[in-house]
């Protein structure tokens, strides 16, 4: 290291052509980052959604759910299968092990599901890998006050979608609620009959004729030339006048006739899923960017084209419904403004306790390089800017400036010195070495303590690893710049200060707060029982606060977006879905500060959403400008809830850190009967518990369901079967497609449409004629015995086992206190035997990730104390070190307590950082007693003289790392997983350990060294 450092004062020049090569360097790695909302999370779940037209969710479950799930239960690293059987759906949720491989999981189950036998009606299965980049980055709504939805769908494919795809980055987009047109062919089985022409007679000519089948290259004389037979139809003329071979009979001499002799053909077109901004008609519009593409470039392009379509066609409006770019524009301004505030902090106490303006600009140079520096690693390593980096230079800035400090003080220190031998270059040289050894422990213990984040899995683990990394990269750079830009700087500006010293040869008086400082030490030294008793009295007492205090897991993000999901009751039928919907579109449209009201109703989307398959998703974005949200938000639900509709409204938070309000529990039981009476039971318990509100089951109302139990006798007595009874009875025929013909650049499907009258009621059903192989018809109530029932709306199964969920919102944050309180209710309650109820939800999540992040806490303070040892080369002073540690618990718990926040998952990382910040003062201190005690002096007097000296810079590293996060500690600029918590929490462990810090580590190394009776002259001899 001293041939490093003496190569630094050697070469300034180069040192200084470095430094701004890096710094370009940085600053380009900076623009050119990607930018997202949070790190691109590898999340291990598959789902395989399939449609099964007209089949009730128990037939949904036992076709096509069981299957499914047996199908995928045994493949490699499947960690769980989680299946919802719907009406009309089935959706099977698989999900694996954090660090699988999800390319080759979903390759794997596409492989096995294709040789899953299911009844012909079913559709085929679509598998999907849920990524961050599959969500959409953000999302439109397009109305027209002039066009209806048939010519809004033709505006937005031909104008609107073209332009969003022609965007550099964009991977896809989507678009739902439009127009579809198809064409029906209607046969007339009369004449079909009548001329002795199949259906599949039909089918086969179409499939014959409609074909372009390439010949390949002919070598002609000349030269080879392509060769193509084309008999594709492109009109619905051409479909129409297609002749299909009959057999000629007097009534129809010819050998042909033409299709539409034959069958009506008609082109219909249909809304698959309704959508609606503000009332109007509207397609929504979903924009899903490349895996390369920044996030804040796609969204602001999209953004510009809105505006641009929006002013060529003044009657179209183009509302922004899903905006993920505009959260991370405000990260990094927060950032920045963190970053100056910082700075400025550390500046102000630089100059206090130095009062010189030279020892000020050579600290605070370290805080911008080293933040460059690690943009150029984070940009190697191909990590986004996100929350997470982000907040990590945030928190960082406080602490990248400690070793600069330290270095700095220490060379000022000694240029005042009378009796400092050196001077010039061999003085920076030496003071900087003399620091070498603390700056470089305390820089790795606090890289070290992330290092157990490596094996906190799950969500957690991946989202924080990106913060661990960042830290890692801007403190590794600081202690860079500590010993190479400090000393060269050092020497340039205080060469003048080095001179006068020499010439007016005095002495440095140590302060008043030295000097009080020493008083204290040297009273608390002897009176080492009566200072630890009350350390440990106050450590004691302010673990009372933790049940006062509580847990929650994640902060929740303060998004003005509310997401509300309708469900209709069993049996509703859409156009009773949309009155609801629109009485609830009415009364939110009706308040000031709810600027867009975004509806969709039917599709997979809405499903997976919590509306069921046939259900509403509304999503209601307030104006930014709102004040009191949580309250307006809270009001806004209320209303309503408390109107009275068929179906069931319900708030859903979809936030993207993974944060929610909710406390839930699984019941497992063996029939949906069993489920239903106890989790009716669980939602009366939570009732009538004051931590929770708004107790709902996952078991919604039951369909009516009427069974037909077949007479057996009277059935084979007629020559019928079961199954013809039921294929006559189903009125869920799908559709055939037989082909597709062109229009306007865009392929219509051609699908064959049975006709057949739905029954009005069940009397009709019941009424149906049945046609026997004896010539003669019999009504359905004749060989029937009706059985009147209900059915599940919706069936979950999880591990083979029947489940439901039940939940409720907390009523404040304190999760633990909530769960704790239902479970006693639950507890009191009588269960059917067979049934299990389990914690889930939030309270399960945060049980893991807390156990998790203390198993880092212990790894961490394990792999710190390995460190000290090496860099000490002894065992006492480390364990001395160490109790620098439990005092960061009475700054936090109480700062906590103040500031009416809860224990969290951000609140654990702060302690997790704490660890590594605390140690570098015990450090400091510690590293300079050893230091004079090798020179010579007497323990006690080596104590109080490294007290007097380290005092100093100890306070000025602690209140500028304070003064940094003070920003994030006030919230005063957003929230996030890097947000309030964990900022109070740096703060207050900093205070009181700090303050014990300059006590109790000193009294702890002069107890244990006269007990282990260590002379440091001996060891050194040693």
């Amino acid at each position: 290291m001293n041939s490093i450092v003496k190569f630094v004062l050697k070469n300034k020049l180069a040192v200084w052509l470095l430094t701004f090569i890096v710094a370009g360097a940085g600053i380009y790695a900076g623009t050119r980052m990607k930018m997202e909302t949070i790190p691109d999370i590898s999340i291990p779940v598959v789902t395989v959604m399939t449609v099964y037209p007209g089949a009730t969710p128990e037939q949904v479950m036992d076709d096509v759910s069981e299957p499914m799930e047996k199908a995928v239960a045994s493949l490699k690293s499947v960690k769980n299968v989680t299946s919802s059987s719907f009406a009309n759906m089935s959706s099977v949720q698989v999900e694996y092990r954090y660090g699988s491989d999800m390319a080759e999981a979903e390759r794997e189950i596409k492989s096995v599901i294709d040789n899953v036998t299911m009844p012909d009606t079913v559709q085929a299965p679509t598998v999907a890998r849920i990524t961050m980049n599959a969500f959409p980055v953000v999302a439109l709504s397009v109305s027209s006050e002039e066009e209806d939805i048939a010519q809004l769908t033709k505006t937005v494919e031909t104008i609107v979608k073209p332009q969003f795809d022609k965007i550099d980055g964009v991977s896809s987009v989507s678009i739902s609620g439009q127009h579809v047109e198809e064409i029906e062919v209607r046969y007339d089985e009369a004449k079909m009959q009548q001329l002795g022409v199949t259906e599949d007679d039909v089918k086969q000519m179409i499939q014959a004729m409609d074909v372009r089948a390439p010949l390949g290259l002919f070598p002609f004389e000349d030269k080879e030339q392509s060769v193509v037979v084309d008999g594709k139809m492109t009109t619905l003329d051409e479909l129409a006048s297609l002749k299909i071979p009959v057999t000629p009979n007097a009534t129809n001499p010819v050998p042909f006739v033409e299709l539409k002799d034959l069958a009506k053909l008609e082109q219909v077109g249909k809304v698959e899923s309704i959508a609606r901004t503000n009332g109007k008609d509207a397609i929504a519009i979903q924009v899903v960017k490349g895996q390369e593409a920044n996030t804040v470039d796609v969204v602001n392009d999209v953004k510009k084209v809105a505006k641009d379509i929006e002013k060529k066609h003044s009657d179209l409006s183009l509302d922004i419904t899903l905006d993920q770019g505009e959260p991370i524009e405000k990260s990094v301004e927060t950032m920045f403004s963190k970053a100056l505030f910082g700075a400025g902090f550390a500046i102000l106490i630089i100059l206090l306790f130095l009062r010189d303006w030279r020892s000020t600009i050579i600290s605070v140079i370290s805080i911008p390089l080293s933040i460059l520096i690690a943009f150029v690693i984070l940009h190697q390593l191909d990590i986004t800017l996100n929350m997470m980096t982000l907040g990590a230079m945030t928190v960082a800035i406080g602490r990248v400036i400690d070793d600069s400090i330290v270095v700095v003080e220490n060379i000022y220190r000694r240029i005042h010195l009378k009796d400092e031998p050196l001077k010039g270059k061999p003085l920076i040289r030496a003071a900087t070495l003399e620091m070498f050894r603390p700056i470089m422990s305390s820089t790795l213990v606090t890289v070290a303590v992330f290092a157990p984040l490596v094996f906190v899995g799950g969500m957690v683990g991946e989202l924080f690893m990106p913060f661990a990394l960042t830290m890692t990269f801007a403190l590794g750079a600081s202690l860079v710049v500590a010993i190479t830009i400090v000393p060269a700087l050092s020497h340039t500006l205080f060469k003048r200060k080095m001179s006068s010293r020499a010439k007016s040869g005095r002495k440095q008086a140590p302060s008043m707060m030295a000097q009080s400082y020493k008083r204290t030490l040297n009273w608390t030294l002897n009176h080492k029982f009566v200072t630890s008793l009350l350390a440990l009295v106050v450590l004691v007492a302010s673990l009372f606060l933790i049940p006062k205090i509580g847990f929650s897991f994640l902060p929740e993000e303060d998004q003005k977006t509310l997401y509300l999901t309708y469900t209709p009751e069993p049996g509703e039928l859409r156009d009773q879905t949309l009155e609801n919907v629109a009485v609830i579109e009415e009364k939110l449209l009706a308040h000031d500060d709810v600027k867009t009201v975004q509806m969709s109703i039917g599709g997979n989307e809405n499903a997976m959403m919590g509306g069921g398959a046939d259900g509403s998703l509304m999503f209601v974005i307030f104006d930014p400008d709102t004040k009191d949200f949580g309250d307006k938000k809270e009001a806004v639900i209320k209303e309503v809830t408390a109107i009275e509709q068929s179906g069931t409204w319900k708030n859903q938070d979809f936030a993207m850190s993974g944060s929610s309000n909710e406390v839930s529990y699984t019941v497992y039981g063996e029939s949906v009967e069993t489920l239903e009476k106890v989790t009716q039971q669980i939602v009366g318990a939570m009732e009538e518990s004051d931590e929770v509100k708004d107790a709902s089951s996952s078991l919604s109302d039951r369909f009516d369901e009427f069974t037909l139990q077949i007479d057996r006798d009277k059935v084979e007595q007629n020559g019928l079967s079961t199954i013809q009874i039921a294929m006559m009875l189903n009125p869920n025929i799908p559709a055939e497609n037989l082909t597709t013909i062109e229009k306007d650049g865009k392929d219509i499907k051609v699908i064959v449409k049975k006709e057949k009258q739905a029954p009005k009621n069940f009397d009709e059903v019941l009424a149906t004629q049945i046609p026997t192989p004896l010539g003669k018809t019999i009504a359905l109530r004749d060989v029937v015995e009706v059985k009147e029932g209900s059915a599940a709306n919706k069936i979950d199964r999880q591990s083979n086992r029947l489940y439901a969920t039940v939940s409720a919102k907390l009523d404040g944050q304190d999760v633990t206190k909530a769960t704790a309180d239902i479970n006693k209710r639950i507890d009191k309650l009588d269960l059917p035997k067979g049934v299990e109820v389990e914690t889930g939800g939030v309270a399960a999540d945060m049980q893991e990730a807390f156990m998790q992040l203390a198993y880092a806490m212990l790894a961490a303070i394990a792999i710190v104390y390995f460190i000290l040892v090496v860099t000490f080369g002894e065992g006492l002073a480390p364990f001395a070190i160490l109790f620098s540690l439990p005092f960061t618990v009475i700054g936090t718990l109480v700062a906590l307590y103040i500031a009416g926040e809860t224990i969290s998952v951000s609140v654990l990382m702060g302690m997790l950082m704490l660890i590594g910040i605390v140690v570098t003062n015990a450090i400091v201190l510690v590293d300079r007693i050893i230091h004079m005690e090798h020179e010579g002096k007497p323990m006690r007097e080596a104590i109080l003289e490294a007290g007097a000296t380290r005092l100093r810079p100890i306070l000025m590293t602690a209140i500028a790392t304070i003064g940094a996060l003070i920003p994030l500690a006030i919230g005063a600029e957003g929230s996030g997983l890097i947000s309030k918590g964990l900022g109070i929490t740096v703060i207050g462990g900093l205070v009181s350990s700090t303050l014990l810090t300059l006590i109790i580590v000193p009294v702890v190394y002069e107890f244990i060294s006269k007990l282990l009776k260590k002379n440091r002259l001996e060891i050194e001899e040693d």
